[in-house]
């Protein structure tokens, strides 16, 4: 019997073994694939996820397979009609948030980071992986969660026992339905189409667009859905996905002339890869079931329309992560691991709602009211107008926090949400901003498994204090007093109390009541 099982060893499962792992949980892991699927998806990691590899020990490794040379810039392009239409501007200008993270952004294939999260797993003597095997089925007690799995390519089963179990095993989750979770499904009809190709030709048409790797073409015709481009292997291998009619199968389409119009001109290429999918947006009910959690694609799927979610996947792994240990270990309080639901729930319904799914609005929007054939200087227009905001804003408005959570002590009288504004600020509920310290180090390199106090106006009392009040129950913590001017002033308080996973738990002048304080971020 092991403390947690987590069924499916895709990135977010072993994103959350490590992160169980590391704290020194018992972990068993469910995967069916004995070697990553070599389907290139899950590609933009941001600069917060590298922040989690940062903390999961495999940040040098994961930008050491890279499939794209150092120095490439990871910047993307908006079309209309076609790639070579003429009519571009720039998009996903997510580096312009980089001063508010502790790491840079990076981009590689899922199957690349997928190896990386494998190995470091395997240097874990207590995360146990069964590859080769699914899940067939899963009961719970009050007090334990059996599941019965069965060989991916065989008819073998056993029986695996654990505390708690949390399905990491995508879209069509047996955890999921088999803890009675439903979800609410926003079903766009559309049919989509994924094709990697090879063209070294494709590679020569599109250096015409520096420091780009993504390309996303708005056809009339497609009433707002994209025909979207990216790169996998330099110069050599990309994927294309798009809206395609219902009945279309493999061998029914002339997949190379899609991909022709979408670019503008005919070019060689040699097809890799074809699937499909169907669009539509999907969130569970809920996210816990007694002993069972679900996180990723289990508990939220999208379409793959800016990057939000293999992010939004490592996110919820972090967060369950340190909740679950903190429940296994006998400090967390009753609303602990209600809170990952609370938290994390909030914060995709937001990112559907206010990013991907405007994406489509706005979209149809434009190319409904503007068409060069019928007013071309009222398209040029409003297409300069779309390129301006895009300069403008990028997607700095994408700022996941968990102000109002029932564990957030102070700050505003707000909800977890998707949407907010990058700033240094050390706002409860939202991320932490690295600031510099005097000694040369930055607060981010400071934060621990635990819980991380800084006074930043060099005062040891309430520190001593705090840490008094941790120790008594059982919270762990670490404390930073220093003396930091510029930090203090840019946080805007000069006590600051950060969550395991790098949010701010409370920040500000002085704390009335610590073990209070610590009752509330830890649930009870």
């Amino acid at each position: 019997m092991v403390e947690v099982l987590i069924c499916g060893g895709g990135p977010v499962g072993m994103g959350l073994a490590i992160e169980l792992g590391q704290r020194g949980v018992d972990v068993g892991v469910v995967e069916q694939h004995v070697e990553p699927q070599r389907i290139p998806k899950g590609q933009n990691l941001t600069q917060r996820t590298m922040e989690h590899m940062a903390a999961w020990d495999v940040e040098d490794a994961v930008r050491e397979a890279k499939t794209i040379p150092r120095g490439i810039a990871m910047g993307g392009l908006t079309a209309y009609g076609s790639l070579l239409s003429g009519y571009h501007y720039d998009w996903y200008k997510r580096a312009t948030v980089r001063p508010y993270y502790h790491a840079d952004n990076e981009r590689l294939p899922q199957y690349a980071t997928e190896a990386v999260l494998r190995a470091r797993v395997a240097e874990l003597d207590n995360v146990e992986v069964h590859y080769g095997w699914r899940v067939e089925a899963m009961e719970q007690t009050d007090s334990r969660v059996t599941v019965t799995a069965v060989e991916h390519e065989g008819d073998a089963r056993k029986t695996l026992e654990a505390q708690y179990v949390v399905g990491c095993d995508g879209a069509r989750s047996h955890i999921r339905q088999a803890a009675a979770i439903t979800e609410t499904r926003n079903d766009h009809d559309r049919l989509m189409v994924l094709i990697v190709f090879r063209s070294p030709a494709f590679f020569d048409l599109i250096e015409r667009f520096p420091d780009k790797q993504f390309y996303n073409v708005l056809h009339p015709d497609l009433d707002g859905y994209w025909m979207f481009f990216g790169m996998v292997e330099w110069g050599q291998s990309f994927f294309f996905h798009a809206p395609v009619p219902a009945d279309t199968t493999r061998e029914n389409f002339d997949f190379e002339g899609y991909i022709h119009r979408a670019v503008g001109t005919q070019f060689p290429l040699e097809l890799e890869y074809v699937g499909f999918w169907d669009l539509r947006i999907a969130l569970a009910n809920q996210y816990r079931a007694g002993r069972a959690f679900i996180a990723g694609d289990a508990a939220h799927s999208h379409p793959p329309y800016g990057g939000y979610g293999i992010n939004t996947g490592f996110e919820d792994a972090r967060n369950l992560g340190w909740k679950l240990a903190a429940a296994l270990r006998g400090w967390a309080g009753e609303r602990l691991l209600d809170s990952y639901e609370a938290e994390r729930r909030p914060v995709f319904a937001s990112t559907a709602r206010d990013f991907i799914e405007r994406f489509i609005i706005d979209d149809r929007a434009f190319v409904r009211a503007h068409d060069p054939d019928r007013d071309l200087a009222d398209f040029e227009a409003a297409w300069a107008e779309r390129a301006q905001a895009s300069a403008n804003l990028g997607i700095a408005t994408f700022a996941p926090h968990y102000s109002g959570s029932p564990i957030i002590v102070g700050g505003a009288n707000d909800s977890p949400s998707a949407v907010g504004a990058h700033e240094f600020t050390a706002r409860a509920g939202h991320h932490l901003p690295p600031r510099p310290l005097p000694d040369g180090t930055s607060t981010g390199e400071h934060l621990g498994s635990g819980f991380t106090f800084f006074s930043l106006n060099g005062d040891e009392r309430p520190a001593a204090r705090l840490r008094q009040a941790a120790a008594g129950a059982r919270v762990p913590l670490s404390v930073v007093t220093v003396t930091a001017e510029e930090a203090r002033k840019a946080y805007g308080r000069p006590l600051v109390l950060v969550r395991p996973d790098g949010f701010v738990a409370w920040a500000g002048e002085a704390i009335d009541d610590e073990a209070a304080l610590l009752a509330s971020v830890c649930g009870h």
